[in-house]
């Protein structure tokens, strides 16, 4: 007899339908969606089915089925028997949002018996080591009450560009999603090091010992050159990714932060130069996908994550300044990304905001970046928000 192997995915959103959720279904878990959106849970309940269509040079269609979903707000008993009996746990919900879904976690591997086994936990979202951010606010949580419980929680890197759906509605209720057929889902390892657990089995994850070449490989890459084209072309006035990667000012900015990135990721993680170069070229042929209508306003939203101390901006040119090496692409991705003004896009409201509270250049750079005042980049950043205050 099939031993029946479960799911639970918190965030029933693009990534969640059309990247994560995908694969778990694919890998014949029965899967329970979890969301805070009555709509989607209630389009997902009704529809019992939606479709993930790939575009490119070969489209694909993949119908998705064999799932329910469920409200955390409205139906939160359900939710948490079904985290109990899960085995497998992963979210996409954004990185601001784990510590809110954290107790939800806590709670249903609180109610776990010791028959259901180990969970595996990965929070599948654009940061570095989510999973254990995730775990930390779960650890913290009153139910757990420093229990310990049989999960194991592992970091990932994820990669698949996903971009605005407002044009898509297909046959359920929206729920469709269109995306790029490239992707990248690698998982570390490490964890079940010890645990008396093997990695779950999951179509298209790769598994790692090491996981941080690949994530600083795909942020570095990937993300920066996705914001830098995005600010740039947004402060330009030029709507679509790929038109602001074939205009003539933004385009020489774009390669200049790759070529910074590279040098760091080639000299910190050993890439090979030649396979690195590739792996650039792929991607911007990805960024500019013409089937991939994405936009500047959404690719350059939530600017304040973005200028994060870690993140795709600070994080390499920190890394570079501290070896010694040009950052001023880098520096100009930044100065362009304060000048981001969608009325929109909460963090560019709190953005400016902050731009325009009368602090000095000074402190709004140890406020927006996280970088101390004794790191060799911190001059030029502040130099960066100091013109930024005076244009």
């Amino acid at each position: 007899m099939a031993v029946t192997r479960r799911a639970v995915h918190i965030g029933a959103g693009k990534i969640g339908r059309g990247f994560v959720g995908q694969f778990l279904a694919a890998s014949g878990y029965d899967l329970t969606f979890v969301d805070v959106d009555d709509r989607v849970v209630t389009a997902l309940n009704d529809a019992r089915q939606f479709v993930v269509h790939e575009v490119g040079d070969e489209p694909v269609d993949h119908t998705v089925t064999g799932f329910r979903a469920l409200n955390s707000k409205t139906d939160r008993d359900a939710v948490v028997r079904a985290l109990a009996q899960a085995d497998v746990v992963t979210t996409a919900v954004g990185a601001r949002t784990l510590p809110l879904v954290a107790p939800l976690v806590a709670d249903g591997l609180a109610l776990r018996s010791p028959e259901a086994g180990t969970v595996t936990v990965v929070a599948c979202e654009n940061a570095f080591n989510a999973t254990d951010s995730l775990h930390a606010s779960v650890r913290r949580a009153p139910s757990l009450d420093d229990r310990e419980v049989d999960a194991v929680f592992a970091n990932c890197a994820i990669d698949r560009i996903v971009p605005d759906q407002s044009g898509v509605l297909g046959e359920h209720g929206g729920l469709d999603v269109v995306l790029e057929p490239f992707y990248e889902w690698v998982i570390e390892r490490t964890p079940f090091v010890g645990s008396g657990a093997e990695p779950p089995e999951i179509d298209g994850v790769t598994w790692v010992d090491d996981l941080q070449p690949f994530v600083e490989r795909k942020l570095y890459t990937v993300n920066t050159a996705h914001a830098t084209a995005a600010y740039h072309g947004f402060v330009r006035g030029i709507r679509l990714i790929r038109e602001a990667l074939a205009d003539p000012v933004v385009r020489p900015e774009v390669d200049g932060v790759l070529a910074e990135t590279t040098a760091l990721l080639v000299a910190k993680h050993g890439f090979d130069p030649a396979e690195h170069r590739r792996y650039v070229e792929a991607n911007l042929a990805r960024i500019a996908n013409p089937l991939l209508p994405d936009t500047t306003a959404r690719v350059g939203r939530n600017p304040l994550r973005k200028l994060g101390r870690r993140e795709r901006f600070i994080g390499p040119a920190a890394q570079l300044a501290e070896r010694g090496l040009p950052v001023d692409h880098l520096l100009g991705a930044i100065r362009v990304a304060l000048a981001f003004d969608d009325p929109d896009d909460p963090e560019s409201i709190e953005l400016h905001a902050l731009l325009g509270s009368g602090a000095t250049a000074h402190a709004l750079t140890e406020i927006l970046t996280g970088l101390m005042e004794s790191h060799p980049l911190f001059p030029a950043v502040r130099d960066v928000v100091a013109s930024t205050l005076e244009a």
